[in-house]
């Protein structure tokens, strides 16, 4: 899930790239003139595999409803949530059928989002940037150790009757999570179209002390903690 998230933090990189201008406080109102559109043309970008794939396997996956003697009314809703790529909202129903396709169901209210968030976050100045991006990683930060804190809901007994998994699954499958890390790629790139020739010139830090920054974290493995590869 983390990987996940670096791919959503990657989708609102490029959103950002290709939809906001180069050294100006702004967004391409062109692209975004009409937000319906261009919140199509992303969904459609790839709604029709999923809707392939998802239609190839419906009969296999209707037939294990069966047989795990799912009601009808059920298995109609859970096709409803797949076909409509709506299950990452409901925290019981985020990995029904395909599983993945949850990290769609979250991509596409974050893309139904863009059209607001790519114009307010481009009239931020370096200084905004830089406070937003502490924020936003701080309330990622947050649900990472929250999704860490409510693992023993997946890897130990859930029947318990003081277990709740569904908050584990609020703080994975949760599409505002999705929202957050896309706007994470937006605020970076966004950083960096704002540079000027005095900010290239300055001394950058070596990209390998985010590397072994990043993977030093294993060792909280170590520590009492229940963190699990959230981190």
């Amino acid at each position: 899930n983390v990987l996940v998230g670096g791919f959503f933090v990657i989708s609102g990189y490029v959103a950002a790239y290709t939809s906001t201008k180069l050294g100006e406080r702004a967004a391409d109102e062109k692209k975004l003139a009409k937000p319906e559109l261009f919140f199509w043309q992303k969904v459609m970008g790839y709604y029709p595999l999923h809707f392939t794939v998802l239609s190839f396997f419906t009969p296999m996956f209707v037939q294990v409803e069966q047989w795990f003697k799912t009601p009808l009314k059920t298995t109609l809703f859970r096709a409803f949530l797949s076909f409509s790529m709506l299950q990452a909202w409901f925290p019981k129903e985020a990995e029904i059928w395909n599983q993945p396709t949850w990290f769609l169901s979250a991509l596409t209210f974050s893309n139904l989002t863009m059209p607001a968030v790519l114009p307010a976050v481009a009239r931020l100045s370096k200084n905004g940037l830089q406070k937003l991006f502490c924020a936003l990683t701080a309330v990622s930060l947050l649900q990472k150790i929250s999704w860490s804190e409510t693992s023993r809901f997946h890897v130990h007994n859930v029947t318990k009757k003081d277990s709740h998994p569904l908050i584990w699954n609020l703080t994975r499958f949760h599409p505002f999570w999705a929202l957050i890390e896309m706007t994470m790629g937006i605020v970076a790139v966004r950083n960096v179209m704002l540079d000027t020739e005095d900010d290239r010139k300055k001394e950058r830090i070596n990209p390998i002390c985010y590397f072994v920054a990043a993977y030093s974290t294993l060792l909280l493995r170590l520590t009492r903690f229940d963190f699990n590869d959230a981190m």
